[in-house]
Parts: structure tokens; sequence; C-alpha cells
């Protein structure tokens, strides 16, 4: 089976037999840097085949937008044909993705014991919700119960309000991108030793690492984070400032930016206020020094401040639709939208957010349709000879 992929991990076949979001979206991700990617299907196909509206094309653009650069082929777990070349594909790749319930695979011969015996090099990574303890394991994996045990949805909301989910599946991306570090990483160490292994990446553990200064301030400083609305725990001003014409995202990170931020705004005593002046001080005296932003903040518009803050180094931004987002990224330059496939069928999709300088990601194909290369690589795997590849 022809591939010619270039890239960083040209030469790499990656078994993928993940779905829904956190597995396809490493895989993709790997993808993109040239392994050759088989997207393992049922008959039914990835849900998120299913997931729409929007569509393009008739298809869901929540899978359009985790598939691109694989293959398709359908394998039915029901049929002891397609179980031994489900088992073959495995016994042939370098990495093999899976996010089934912990030992859901066991039962067909999949589970990492079984593939380890017949691929002693194999990367096996597992993505679960909650590890594979016997009581993670009894656990289903959804982003959402993640956000809502991790204590995400805590933090998340007004102080006086219920708490809310972020509007991403944000713990299925950082899981995602959990398992293709430790998949790299067991590349390198296979790279020197010649050895295979296992990489487990869970949900909950991501969100707890994911959580980052939250997590820190309670197991290392006994303190609960709370919900603060859009406002941070150590800094201030960092949150929407009313302007003339409504919000203005300020971000001030240090002292030095607090001393630029009161120049433009025209009140560059505050910088030296020593009630202000560290932002320690600004933080715990936020209710005294809100108003005195505030008031000069109102006397123009939001797109004024935006640039006169811009001129001079100070963070700050507008408050966009994920359309203005995207159009925002393009009026700076970072071509965030590629065209990938040929010119007749293509897709637009998100570009990969790595650059690399010498071997660039790549956007070769379309994500599959269900099973279209299923002729192809059932071919590849009865075949006696694998050296070809994938």
């Amino acid at each position: 089976m022809e591939s010619a992929r270039s890239g960083p991990l040209a030469g790499l076949l990656v078994a993928d037999f993940s779905r829904i979001l956190a597995g396809p979206y490493a895989t993709m991700l790997l993808a993109d840097l040239g392994a050759e990617v088989i997207k393992v299907e049922s008959p039914a196909g990835d849900d998120t085949r299913t997931w729409q509206p929007p569509v393009h094309d008739g298809v869901a653009t929540y899978y359009l937008g985790i598939n691109r650069n694989k293959r398709s082929v359908v394998l039915d777990f029901d049929d002891a044909d397609d179980i031994e070349l489900a088992r073959e594909l495995a016994r042939r790749a370098d990495i093999m993705i899976e996010n089934f319930r912990p030992g859901g695979l066991a039962r067909w011969g999949l589970d990492y014991d079984a593939v380890a015996a017949i691929n002693p090099a194999v990367i096996y990574a597992s993505i679960s919700g909650f590890g594979r303890t016997e009581a993670g394991a009894a656990l289903p994996g959804y982003d959402l119960l993640v956000q809502a045990i991790s204590g995400l949805m805590s933090l998340t909301g007004e102080p006086d309000g219920p708490p809310y989910r972020a509007g991403i599946s944000v713990f299925d991306v950082i899981a995602g991108l959990h398992a293709v570090v430790g998949c790299l990483a067991a590349v390198h160490h296979r790279n020197a030793t010649g050895q295979g292994q296992r990489v487990e990446v869970n949900l909950l553990s991501s969100a707890l690492s994911g959580l980052v200064n939250h997590t820190s301030a309670y197991v290392a400083g006994g303190a609960i984070p709370h919900r603060m609305g859009n406002g941070h725990p150590s800094l201030f001003p960092y949150e929407p400032m009313p302007c003339a014409d409504g919000d203005l995202i300020v971000a001030i990170g240090n002292d030095r930016q607090f001393a630029k931020l009161c120049g433009v705004l025209g009140v560059p005593a505050l910088a030296d206020d020593p009630r202000f002046r560290r932002n320690q001080d600004r933080t715990t005296r936020r209710e005294e020094l809100r108003p005195l932003l505030v008031a000069r903040l109102r006397t123009r518009g939001k797109l004024e401040w935006f640039q006169a803050m811009n001129a001079v180094g100070v963070p700050c931004g507008p408050i966009n639709t994920v359309d203005g987002g995207v159009a925002f990224a393009e009026e700076i330059g970072l071509d965030p939208v590629v065209e990938v496939g040929p010119a007749d069928a293509s897709v637009r999709s998100v570009r990969n957010p790595i650059t690399l300088s010498r071997t660039p990601p790549d956007y070769r194909w379309p994500p599959p349709t269900l099973g279209e290369h299923s002729k192809e690589i059932r071919a590849w795997l009865r075949s006696a000879d694998e050296d070809g590849g994938a």
C-alpha cells in the first residue's frame, strides 16, 4: 500500500482504534507530522460523524475537524475474520492508540498484553476518563464529567452564579496532547533501546495537571480556589475592563506593564502609588484600583484603547466571536486556515499549530469517508509482504 508521506514522523504506522475527540485529535496531529494513520471504525462509524449540525457537504464539521490525513477501514469486531485483520494491523503498527473503556479490548485480543506478545516493539497508548484502577475503570470518560469532578466547573462562572462548563471539551484536547507527548517520548526510547512500552493518559489526571495554578494553590498552599467570574486570583487588572462602547481585555502580568498602562491612560501617578505599586498590592486592593482605571477607560472606545495600548506594549485584546478570532489570526499573518485535499474536493481546516522550519506539517488528505480505504487496507493486511509499509 503506497504512502510516500513526508514529515518528521514519516515511516511510522499508527493504528488508530480511537473515536470521539481525545484519540482522534492525537492521531491527527501525528498524521500531520507524517505518520501513516489507519483509522479503524465499526460499521456504524466514529460517533462524531453524526454530531451535527453544523455540516459541510452533509458531513459533520466536528468529525472533519479532527480526522484529516488518515485512512479509514471498517472492521466489524463481531466478525472473526475482521478481528484477525485488526490483530494483524496491531502487529504491524509502530504505535497503537485506543480509548475504549479500560480492559474493553481484551475480549478481542487487542489489549496491551496481547498486542505486545505479537509486537514487542509496539507503543500502545490508552486514553481513558479516570485510569484503569478498578474504581476508575468503572466510570464513563466524558469530558463534561471530568470538568465537573476535577473542579474546573467550580472555577467557571460568576461568584454568585452556578458553575459552568468550559465552551470546549478542554480536557479531551489536553489529554490528546498528553498522549502525543507520551507517544513521542516512547518513540525516542524505542529508537535508543528497541523496546516498546505502554503509554497511559486519563482525562482526570490531564485535568488536574491542566488546572496548573489552581491545583497548585491547593496542593502546595492549602487554598481552595473559587469562582471569580473573569477575574484572576493572582493578577489585576487581568480581565475585561469597560470602555465607552464595550469591554476590552486588559492583561497586566507585571509591574512594568502596569506602569505602561497607567501612562497610556494618562494617570502615571498610579504606578507609583504605594497602594498599587506591586502586583500583590494591586491584587489585594483590586476594588480600590478598578474604579480609578475604569474612570479613564470609559473616556474612549475599546478600539481606540486597543490601538493605543498595543502601540506601547500593554497586553490587551478584543472579545471576539470565533469568526473574529480566525479573522484576527489572518490579519496578523498566521494563515490559520488550510485547504486539505485536491482542489475539486478540498475541505477547509484549521492549521496545525506546530511550525517546524525543516519538516513542516502537511495537509495531504481530507478526512476520509467511512471505510473509504477498506479495500486496499484489507488487501494489504492479508498480504504476506509487509515490507512496503502502509
